[in-house]
């Protein structure tokens, strides 16, 4: 019995970019994705126009992004993101709870978003989803998104 061809290639490489101004934050997120062989983490950034250097200079399959930045706000660089960036995915990972705030983030480029409280069981759900072309909201927001 032959083997298929795919089967003995490495799973590709998802090129990651991870904002948060939260060192510690960062650090956590960053040994998740280190854990799992498909992802590559390129680049962090700490605030919002950083964030958007870093896209433009690394050009990321996806970017995981923090909503409350210095300098300029997550919501405002992942749509300074999705203007130029059309095949960037972009995962929220975030505190803030309002209907209006996630409502804004997932209809200015944003294909995920996630509670950070829920980021340890639902990160690489929301992550493979997001790849997949599909939508992830953390279930404690409900289904109203």
């Amino acid at each position: 019995m032959s083997k298929r061809p795919d089967a003995e290639r490495p799973p590709a490489s998802v090129r990651v970019l991870i904002v948060d101004d939260h060192e510690p934050w960062r650090r956590w997120v960053y040994a998740q994705l280190a854990s799992q062989q498909q992802f590559q983490v390129v680049g962090e950034a700490s605030d919002g126009l950083e964030a958007v250097a870093k896209a433009d200079e690394l050009k990321p399959d996806l970017i995981l992004l923090d909503i409350g930045l210095p300098k300029l706000n997550g919501l405002e660089a992942a749509t300074r993101i999705a203007q130029t960036h059309h095949e960037t995915k972009i995962i929220f990972l975030s505190n803030q709870w309002e209907t209006d705030v996630v409502t804004h983030a997932l209809n200015n480029g944003a294909k995920g978003y996630v509670l950070k409280d829920d980021a340890n069981t639902e990160l690489f759900a929301a992550v493979a989803a997001v790849l997949q072309g599909g939508r992830f909201v953390s279930s404690r927001l409900g289904m109203k998104f």
